[in-house]
């Protein structure tokens, strides 16, 4: 086995949270708070010796985006269900759009959203109205 392959062999299991693309929402934090750190350390400065390193997790974050982001624009009722999904909240957990009923015909396709609502789920779930509309 090659030495260098070897050292990394050694290495890895210690370091490989941290060079691994996310694969969950909670990995995909850790390696953003983690970019947010490396960012208050390295700031603009190109020589800075974990400068490559910042460059990496920026990398991985955006593979990580990459696969997992939606276009939420142009059908409402999906993009509620995915946000929903997403923050594995239930009907009973949105009480800004109004009672389980109303939820539920909205959801059903039933309802449409009002601008009240829009405001709203915009600010919950910190997404633009357009997702909504």
């Amino acid at each position: 086995m090659d030495i260098q392959i070897k050292e990394i062999a050694e290495t890895w299991p210690r370091i490989q949270n941290i060079f691994s693309v996310p694969h969950t929402e909670q990995e995909y934090l850790k390696l953003v708070k983690l970019l947010d750190g490396l960012i208050d350390e390295v700031g603009n400065e190109e020589n800075h010796p974990l400068s490559s390193l910042m460059e990496t997790i920026g990398s991985l974050i955006e593979t990580y985006e990459d696969r997992n982001s939606i276009d939420l624009k142009g059908n409402s009722l999906d993009a509620l269900k995915y946000l929903m999904e997403e923050k594995g909240l239930k009907q009973a957990d949105l009480p800004e759009i109004g009672s389980q009923g109303i939820v539920s015909e909205i959801l059903s396709g039933k309802r449409k959203l009002n601008l009240r609502q829009v405001k709203l789920l915009s600010e919950r779930f910190k997404e633009s109205p357009a997702v909504f509309i």
